[in-house]
């Protein structure tokens, strides 16, 4: 019984011990914070600890943030002006195919330009017997040196056959390289549509007129190429 006693009582005594160097390790390692390597700054996270050694994964001290070396108020944001139209010059060009889509559409044009005080004797307008043509003469006019923009103006209506894809996207191709070949805008006025209806609503329509917004991106392009993008 005496040495069943005895050893209870060495077991007892080592696992005190035992215990004690634990709690020591525990509370040195605790004691660390989480330091910036040399080559980072001495503002970086750290975290805090209780007073009992226990860390509170709550309490983190966020790191500043830096600030961006990127100043966006420094960056010039450059656009074109609806108020600065007088003294420009524009030529329409106006599909005759599908005129009674056409017309309304280049009425509509005029109508805006009025709007911003753009003279009737800065307007030209020049009639092409189809969307095809309008390209063609386009890039014919920008490169003239006359105009600040060119409106290009027409009316594809589907049919039965795939004529109504050819002409569209050779309409499409043709003003975008009328433009990029004279270095003059040309802005693109061709209405791609299923049905008369359709485009009927969108010269004058329950869908307004798109004549009239061809005429505004020619004044803003204008604007932007004059006050911004001169060479």
């Amino acid at each position: 019984m005496a040495a069943t006693a005895t050893s209870a009582s060495t077991f007892l005594h080592r696992l005190h011990d035992d215990t004690s160097l634990s709690r020591g390790m525990y509370r040195r390692s605790s004691s660390l914070s989480l330091l910036s390597s040399p080559t980072t700054s001495s503002k970086s996270a750290r975290i805090q600890f209780f007073p009992k050694g226990l860390a509170n994964p709550l309490f983190v001290t966020p790191a500043e943030k830096k600030k961006s070396s990127f100043q966006t108020e420094a960056v010039r944001q450059l656009t074109g002006s609806l108020t600065k139209a007088e003294g420009f010059r524009f030529a329409i060009v106006v599909a005759r195919f599908n005129e009674i889509v056409t017309r309304p559409l280049m009425e509509g044009a005029l109508d805006t330009f009025k709007k911003y005080s753009v003279k009737e004797e800065d307007i030209d307008v020049v009639w092409v017997p189809g969307c095809f043509e309008v390209g063609l003469v386009a890039e014919k006019l920008g490169k003239s040196g006359k105009y600040h923009a060119i409106l290009c103006i027409g009316a594809v209506i589907r049919g039965d056959t795939t004529h109504y894809d050819a002409v569209a996207n050779s309409a499409a191709s043709g003003v975008l390289s009328a433009g990029l070949n004279s270095g003059v805008p040309c802005i693109f006025g061709v209405l791609t549509c299923e049905d008369m209806d359709q485009a009927l609503n969108r010269a004058g329509g329950k869908a307004g007129n798109k004549g009239s917004e061809t005429a505004l991106t020619a004044i803003e392009m204008a604007s932007l190429f004059v006050h911004h993008l001169k060479e």
